[in-house]
Order: C-alpha cells, then structure tokens, then sequence
C-alpha cells in the first residue's frame, strides 16, 4: 500500500549506540515498510517501528540516499506483520484501485441513429 504517516523509529548505529527518528512511511505491505528520513540506517541493523496501537519489528534490508533524503527498506520478523487492524497509516491507497477497468456496452442498448 502507498501510503503517508510519521511514525516513531528506534535502531542502533555503526558502533552500536540507541537512535531514535521520526521518519515518513512511504509504504507499507504485510512484509516490509518504506520510511524516508534524514539519516542513514546501517545494513541488518534491528528497527522498531512504533505506531499508536502497537509496534512493528524488523531489520534494514536496504538505505538508498535519493535527491530528498534516505529510503530505508524494513523487512518485518516473522509475527511482526503489519495488520489494517493494528495500525492504518493517515493517507493509504491501494495501488491496484488505480488501474482501470474496460467499461462495457449494456446488453441490448443501442446507440442512437442520428439521420
């Protein structure tokens, strides 16, 4: 899902001292979120995503700096899903509602004869 909300996260640095940030989640699935925010996370480094109702648990698969700042790959331990029911980011759209469907004729209509 698509998707924009800040959330609290939590990780360790290179030499193993307590980060904390807020960062943005850009998306979201029941695996892995996208966050963006203004720092690196190391590779395999713990994160713990905390939202109102709950936390989600991962590691860091990839940081990729971009124009406006680092995207951060989380995939979620095993039992750490994330669930519409535990946490449902403030603007969330569903990427397949985007694409359109063919609109079909009714049967037995016919288009006017103009003459």
């Amino acid at each position: 899902m698509l998707c924009a909300d800040l959330v609290q996260i939590q990780w360790r640095d290179e030499k193993d001292r307590p980060k904390k940030a807020v960062a943005n989640l850009e998306d979201i699935s029941l695996m892995g979120a996208c966050l963006q925010l203004d720092q690196a996370i190391p590779l395999n480094a713990p994160v713990r995503i905390t939202v109102p109702n709950g936390k989600m648990v991962g590691h860091c698969r990839y940081c990729v700096y971009r124009e406006i700042g680092y995207f951060i790959g989380i995939e979620f331990e095993p039992g750490a899903s994330w669930s519409r029911r535990n946490f449902k980011p403030q603007h969330m759209l569903d990427p397949r509602k985007l694409m359109t469907k063919p609109r079909v004729k009714p049967s037995g209509l016919s288009s006017p004869t103009i003459q």
